[in-house]
């Protein structure tokens, strides 16, 4: 990012400061992971790090890495996985003519003939924001376009 790595460490540290509680995960999704050699989703879904433990400072810090991000990123996954299977079904039970064609990470592109497109948002909006009861809201934005460019700009 082409800053020096002092500076790097004084905004880490700066951000860690300022959001403490994220540290107290870190260390504690690290020291859980460490003991039983596992990290999983918030679904459950598990994934081994036996490399935790080694004696090699950059294979352990990849695996730490590695640990820390997958609760999240695997967390997010599961709950697209959880709403594409939840708009599939809506799709199929109301009889639309929308077709759920691609996902890109955490977006989902749909085909619909323009008359339905207003009608296959709404559903689409309120299927993904509802796929998970968290505490706080999942917010999903809607674009319709006559490809993927004009949907999202």
């Amino acid at each position: 990012i082409g800053v020096s790595q002092e500076a790097a460490q004084e905004f880490i540290n700066a951000y860690f400061a300022g959001f403490p509680s994220v540290r107290a995960f870190i260390d504690n999704l690290l020291a859980s992971a460490r003991e039983s050699g596992v990290v999983k989703t918030m679904f459950g879904r598990r994934r081994l790090v036996p490399d935790l433990t080694s004696r090699n400072f950059q294979i352990r810090a990849g695996a730490e890495r590695y640990a820390v991000n997958f609760p999240i990123q695997g967390s997010a996954a599961d709950i697209l996985k959880r709403a594409m299977i939840d708009v599939h079904g809506a799709l199929v039970s109301s009889g639309s003519p929308a077709r759920m064609i691609l996902t890109v990470h955490d977006e989902l592109l749909f085909e619909a003939p323009k008359e339905a497109a207003d009608e296959t948002a709404a559903l689409v909006r309120e299927r993904m924001e509802g796929a998970v009861a968290l505490r706080v809201p999942l917010t999903v934005d809607v674009g319709v376009g006559g490809n993927w460019k004009e949907a999202k700009s």
